[in-house]
């Protein structure tokens, strides 16, 4: 496909969307919907994204035997799902202190130790350009209610038996459930 032309139809306070145009094999267009955090989007690159917009954080407690999740309520779907802790890039921040921000501020807990940083990754590539990166590591401390006003949030360590258990019948974010699945199924 190739890229004709990006519009945008639509500017909230948070979120931006476009109609992308493409020019498909046969000659026909094809007009995509999508978001964005980006406010104004003109060239292919800053459709791509070049910096990440968020961080999700795959923590695990000083043991290696629990796995922190946050049970929030997500107002997009009305309902509580489970998810990885995560949060905005501020400014400049680089991704170890925004995740560092965010779980003091979401769960009270104290980041200790990163143990990887996961490149850029798209958090819902079907319909957002959205990008984040994936903080692994350790944290400690004691967990405590979410510090904002518009996030509840219900942070927790869970064994992986208490996973297996979760992901009978409990609502998950996708790469938090695809994460999940895998590590509480290891021998």
């Amino acid at each position: 496909m190739k890229l004709k032309s990006i519009e945008k139809v639509h500017s909230g306070r948070y979120i931006h969307r476009y109609n992308i145009t493409y020019e498909m094999e046969s000659g026909a267009e094809k007009v995509y919907e999508m978001i964005s955090r980006n406010p104004e989007i003109t060239t292919h690159d800053e459709l791509i994204g070049q910096r990440p917009d968020a961080v999700v954080m795959i923590l695990k407690d000083a043991s290696g035997e629990k796995i922190l999740l946050n049970k929030e309520f997500r107002l997009a779907t009305g309902e509580w799902v489970y998810n990885f802790t995560a949060g905005l890039i501020d400014g400049d921040e680089k991704p170890e202190e925004a995740a560092k921000r965010e779980l003091f501020e979401e769960t009270g807990l104290n980041l200790d130790e990163v143990t990887d940083v996961i490149p850029i990754s798209y958090s819902a590539v079907g319909f957002a350009n959205e990008t984040n990166v994936c903080v692994v590591g350790t944290a400690s401390g004691t967990i405590r209610k979410s510090d904002s006003e518009v996030e509840e949030i219900e942070a927790a360590w869970y064994t992986k038996e208490q996973v297996r258990e979760l992901l009978k019948n409990a609502r998950f974010a996708a790469r938090t459930q695809a994460y999940c699945y895998a590590w509480a199924v290891e021998e």
